[in-house]
């Protein structure tokens, strides 16, 4: 009988252990186990990774299979809330269990009043929901210890680091030392690109609270915190865990599954473009225009897009003056727009002009927009707004509201021109959202327009992320720091500004500064390495020679690389990983040489674009005068483009000669590279990996070519063509083999 009634008790037990274990199943489909001291609780899922919080103040960390420490506990409390300008810390934590794959908990603040967390963990992830019970709008966040390095938090950073007293123009990519408990678009660091993700490559985690109202951002030596500054529920902050590879693809989900999209773009703005107000400034015109982008032809320049961003609306009154006077142009300076578009298009450009949601008050469709509700109220009435552009009143656009934006989009279509410059600017005063553009863009994006993106949360619909408006004026150091940032941040579809700033708005007359004509050179040297690039005042007007040299050679760079830069963009869209510009401290995080060096002290500005080219261009506020860098070369073989030099990292190159004459890229990695050579596609192969594999997209997005390394004997190359199953002839050019490359075909090399 003592035999059965333990066979008994036995099999409950394994009924109770099958039945906890299928409770504690998570979203992800990870089988998680839960143990609970008197001072400690762990979760643990099936791969090893541990959630580990002290009831004592809720301090809460990460640890890995093999025990790391991957994101330590503060040692004080993980949880504050209250007041936002007084937060009250986590005292004690209350187990409450497992329901619907959410792990459960009862926070009580030092205030006494609760807070209820919610936890879901899964392979890679880590979800937390954070619930005041009263419904009160409060400050909520989490808090850990600070680790570094870190990395990311959009445009505000760069703008932020040249606020701060002590900070004047010592900008850099790292954020220790970031706190902001007030954290958006419009809290006066005139930020447009908005994203609080923030990655620590050598701890493997990244982290955000999705969240596009008014956030908690701290970033310091003891802690690392994130929150929302006003809310009753915290739905979707993220810890993300593994390599940078693992890290941006599941915050690529995160932002899909929150409704901030990345989208797919399109081919054409990827190539060397023009905007009016580099060549122009106001004085614009289809004579003008005409005139300047003819020029730049004749010349050779390979460009594939222009933009009128301002200045095209009717002349005859005040309240036309904004690019929301829908498909009207000035009859005198345009009279013939449409005519003008097709001109443009049968040279191979896109015709791009510029777009706001900032209504004037007393504009053509404003009045509709009352009548319809289509725009931001306060108090129920239409909120009148005062912002850098247009200078007279303005109502703003409501793109929370579907129906505002469809007709948003109707009156954008009457224009029938090919993609947009979205440029909304000077709202910092006011307590806007950071998607406030987001739905608008989503919506033209959807229509096929092209987008060159200047504001948004998250969401990248459309081509180009442009950085903070940058001009010759400025601190240049920003100018890498901002793009550089932007891809941390998850929008690595960088665009730098028109070379040269706004110096259309100035006539030198022939009579440029050594310093103006080095500085052109270095700024066309480090844009076109980005994205896109863009021309503007032409070279012709600074009569020098060299100057006019190094802009075209620029200019033609970029060109060959159009193709071999959109297949990275579209490797982004698919992967989150920022391949268009990788900073070596996510394409190296293991290389503790790759870091702290993107500042204004060692100007280490260097990236990856794609998986076989590094960019090392001289470039800071000290461009008139330097002329070397300390270039770092991460493990590998490493070829120079230019003279096809050899080098074996990991090593520095310590004070690096860089010319303005000089491309300022090596070859490595896969050693795989698409060109472009008057309109044929060149597949070249440089000898550094005697194993790789790429895959290549065409201009449609969507063909795939994959491009194998296999052992090959380099003295005695093979290139098969897989698709055709033919031997293809192949040539060494530029110290690569090189060989005609079709869209759609499998290659092997050995």
């Amino acid at each position: 009988m003592q035999y059965l009634n333990l066979v008994s008790k036995l099999f409950k037990g394994l009924i109770f252990i099958g039945l906890f274990i299928l409770i504690h199943q998570c979203t992800y489909g990870q089988i998680s186990t839960v143990k609970e001291g008197e001072e400690k609780i762990v979760i643990r899922n099936e791969h090893g990774l541990e959630f580990v919080v002290t009831k004592n103040g809720f301090r809460y960390g990460f640890q890995s299979a093999d025990g790391t420490n991957i994101v330590p506990a503060h040692p004080v409390s993980g949880l504050l809330a209250g007041d936002p300008d007084k937060l009250s810390q986590a005292k004690t934590t209350k187990y409450l269990g497992a329901k619907d794959s959410i792990y459960s908990f009862e926070v009580t603040l030092e205030n006494t009043n609760t807070i209820i967390l919610g936890l879901k963990l899964g392979k890679e992830i880590a979800l937390f929901q954070i619930e005041n019970p009263s419904g009160e709008a409060i400050a909520m966040a989490l808090r850990t210890a600070g680790v570094s390095p870190g990395y990311g938090l959009g445009d505000v950073v760069a703008n932020w680091w040249n606020r701060l007293p002590e900070n004047k123009g010592k900008y850099s990519t790292e954020i220790s030392g970031f706190v902001n408990y007030d954290y958006s678009s419009s809290s006066g660091f005139a930020s447009r690109m908005v994203s609080n993700f923030a990655i620590y490559p050598v701890n493997q985690f990244g982290l955000i609270n999705i969240d596009p109202g008014a956030k908690i951002v701290v970033n310091t030596a003891d802690e690392i915190m994130q929150g929302s500054r006003r809310t009753a529920k915290i739905a979707s902050l993220y810890y993300f865990f593994g390599d940078t590879k693992t890290i941006y693809s599941n915050f690529l989900k995160a932002r899909n599954e929150n409704g901030f999209p990345v989208m797919k773009p399109a081919y054409e703005f990827y190539g060397v473009g023009w905007e009016a107000w580099g060549a122009l400034a106001w004085n614009t015109s289809e004579e003008t225009v005409k005139r300047d982008i003819d020029h730049y032809l004749d010349l050779q320049y390979p460009l594939k897009w222009m933009v009128i961003g301002s200045g095209f609306w009717p002349q005859t009154d005040e309240k036309f003056k904004s690019t929301t006077s829908f498909g009207m142009w000035d009859k005198d300076k345009y009279p013939n727009p449409q005519g003008l578009k097709q001109y443009f298009n049968k040279k191979g450009l896109q015709f791009i002009i510029g777009l706001r949601i900032a209504f004037i008050h007393n504009g053509p469709f404003s009045q509709e927009g009352l009548l319809k509700g289509y725009f931001l109220k306060e108090n129920g009435v239409a909120k009148m707004y005062t912002i850098g552009f247009p200078k007279s009143p303005v109502y703003m656009l409501d793109t929370h509201n579907e129906e505002a934006v469809k007709w948003y989009v109707s009156l954008c279509e009457k224009w029938q021109v090919d993609g947009f410059k979205e440029d909304v600017y000077g709202y910092e005063k006011y307590s806007l959202p950071d998607d406030k553009i987001d739905p608008a863009n989503i919506a033209l994006k959807k229509k096929g327009f092209l987008i060159m993106i200047r504001n948004a949360y998250l969401t990248s619909a459309g081509e180009l992320h442009r950085i903070d408006d940058f001009n010759y004026d400025m601190n240049q150091d920003r100018g890498p720091v901002n793009s550089l940032t932007l891809a941390y941040s998850g929008f690595p579809l960088t665009y730098m500004d028109i070379i040269g700033g706004m110096f259309g708005g100035r006539n030198f007359d022939g009579e440029v500064s050594n310093r103006i004509k080095i500085y052109l050179m270095r700024n066309a040297r480090i844009a076109s390495l980005h994205s896109s690039m863009s021309m503007g005042k032409g070279p012709w007007n600074y009569k020098d020679e060299q100057v006019s040299k190094i802009l075209l050679e620029s200019a033609q760079l970029h060109a060959r690389l159009h193709p071999y830069i959109y297949s990275n963009a579209i490797k982004f869209y698919q992967e989150g990983y920022p391949h268009t510009m990788t900073p070596l401290p996510i394409a190296y995080p293991k290389d503790l040489n790759v870091h702290n060096r993107e500042n204004y002290n060692q100007r280490g500005f260097q990236w990856m674009i794609g998986d076989a080219l590094m960019a090392y261009p001289l470039y800071g506020d000290d461009y008139e005068t330097a002329r070397s860098r300390n270039v770092y070369l991460p493990e590998g073989k490493w070829i120079d483009y230019d003279n096809g030099k050899e080098y074996n990292g990991p090593m520095l190159l310590k004070d690096f000669e860089i010319p303005v004459e000089k491309t300022p890229l090596f070859v490595g990695g896969t050693g795989i590279v698409i060109e472009e050579f008057d309109t044929e596609l060149k597949a070249r192969i440089y000898p550094v990996a005697n194993k790789a594999k790429t895959i290549f997209y065409g201009k449609d997005g969507k063909t795939q070519s994959v491009i194998s390394i296999e052992n090959p004997n380099w003295k005695d190359l093979k290139i098969i063509d897989l698709t055709t199953n033919t031997k293809i002839y192949w040539e060494k050019k530029r110290f690569a083999f090189q060989f005609n490359f079709i869209e759609g075909h499998n290659y092997r090399i050995n």
